[in-house]
């Protein structure tokens, strides 16, 4: 009996041990094909992918809540995006101290995609002083945030900045733009995690918009982005795709190599021209006008062969009704009431059907010519700056634990970086598989379930001891 007794004691311990180690491993479900960039679209798998997506973050840009860390928050409304037939959101600002598991898990299994802002107000570029805002203490919380959110599959991409370039006089920040660029792909590579698209988010400007989306597109391939949204305004419906000028979009980015998106920018009134940094939640950015009754018309050329083979869908500005008066949703509290342009981008999404096949994408295409110094484009050389050096470490240490909203900010701290990199600085030391070692930390159920399996046949083989 003692044997036996022993035996249930080392039973219950051994099976408790189990639970509470399946509980640690539960993976965060596979329910979605991580997004690629080939040529100039976007894929899952062999199938072209377009982006149905919405601007999301509840409460508006001032407030600083993390809305995938709040489970109870983006499930209530993830029932709603799937009502309205998206597969992407895109969130500005997120809180890296804190677990997303849930809600990426539960997106993922709804089939819905991230694009991630990696900045925050406090841990971001300053247009005016770029070199010095670009230290290791803000390259630490983005790759913080990279870190965190590269386990996701879900995870569709990673916008290095948002409205930096805003007038001719901040076009010389534009290198250091590039240059985080350069830096997150080469930490992801190096960190071997998933080849996450990293690209960026320009103003509604004609005046040296399409300098950028060159510039980004020139030089080494370390140094390029793997994708390039724009905001844009000008479809107010009642409007046609001649009518808004789509038609002219789409010839002058004919040529363009990576994936286009559309996006529209935030009323340059709200903020104060001092005060917009680098991605800070206020720099907001999608498509649809609401100068006149939103009708969201743009949705029937954008997924058709009229645009398809340039650009890749795009992102509605926003989910939730703000100050500002964009909303699709009017949220008090736990309620949730669906306005009127709830319901017009629910049927056109439902009445505009993907184009079949690949779309007419570019499979090939070479990288751009850098734009030449002249009339607003101010950018001096094609050399980027260096990384700093205190920044070094990071790339085989890691970066650590996030800072979250709280935090000094890196602004005014660090150490800058000092001279300019060599073209091809920024190759990775190891590849970024498909699949990305960053999966290793996410045992599997069966990974889990063999486990189980190996303690029923220890349990097995204890309980055939007692009987002899």
């Amino acid at each position: 009996m003692r044997v036996l007794d022993s035996f249930a004691y080392s039973a219950t311990v051994a099976l408790a041990a189990t639970t509470a180690l399946a509980a640690t491993v539960k993976s965060i479900k596979r329910e979605v094909t991580a997004v690629t960039v080939k040529g100039n679209a976007f894929w899952t798998g062999d199938k072209r992918f377009y982006i149905r997506g919405v601007a999301y973050q509840p409460g508006g840009s001032s407030d600083m809540a993390d809305p995938l860390a709040e489970p109870d928050v983006c499930k209530r409304d993830i029932e709603k995006f799937k009502e309205l037939g998206l597969n992407t959101i895109r969130v500005y600002h997120v809180d890296n101290s804190m677990d997303h598991d849930e809600c990426m898990d539960a997106m993922a299994e709804a089939g819905i995609y991230l694009l991630l802002d990696i900045n925050t107000p406090l841990y971001s570029l300053n247009r005016d002083e770029p070199r010095k805002s670009y230290n290791e203490v803000y390259l630490q919380n983005v790759f913080a945030t990279i870190d965190m959110f590269s386990k996701y599959d879900n995870v569709l991409g990673f916008f290095s900045g948002n409205e930096v370039i805003d007038f001719p006089e901040t076009a010389p920040a534009a290198p250091f733009v590039k240059a985080v660029t350069r830096d997150i792909r080469q930490y992801i590579g190096t960190r071997g995690y998933r080849k996450i698209p990293v690209g960026y988010s320009a103003v509604d400007d004609e005046t040296n918009r399409e300098q950028m989306a060159k510039y980004l597109n020139c030089g080494t391939e370390d140094e390029r982005s793997d994708f390039f949204a724009f905001n844009d305004y000008s479809w107010c419906d009642p409007s046609s795709f001649t009518l808004s000028g789509w038609d002219q979009k789409v010839e002058n980015y004919s040529s363009y190599s990576i994936p286009l998106l559309y996006v529209k920018p935030t009323p340059e009134t709200w903020l104060p021209r001092r005060r917009r940094f680098l991605t800070w939640s206020c720099s907001l950015s999608e498509y649809g006008c609401i100068k006149n009754e939103r009708k969201f018309g743009e949705v029937a050329s954008l997924y058709s062969e009229d645009m398809s083979a340039v650009f890749s869908g795009g992102l509605v500005y926003e989910y939730s009704l703000e100050e500002n008066g964009y909303g699709l949703v009017k949220i008090e509290g736990d309620s949730i009431e669906e306005l009127d342009d709830f319901g017009a981008l629910k049927e056109a999404f439902a009445n505009q059907e993907d184009p079949t096949g690949d779309g007419g994408y570019k499979s090939d295409g070479e990288a751009s010519e850098c734009p030449a110094m002249i009339g607003d484009w101010e950018v001096e050389s094609e050399m980027l700056p260096a990384l700093p050096v205190k920044a070094m470490k990071l790339y085989d240490d890691g970066a650590g634990e996030g800072v979250g909203m709280e935090g000094l900010g890196s602004q005014e701290a660090g150490t800058a970086s000092e001279g300019d990199a060599e073209p091809g600085s920024g190759i990775v030391t190891s590849t970024a598989s498909p699949t990305g070692a960053a999966a290793a930390v996410r045992v599997p159920d069966m990974a889990v379930a063999s486990m189980v399996s190996t303690f029923v046949l220890m349990l097995s083989a204890l309980f055939g001891a007692a009987l002899l």
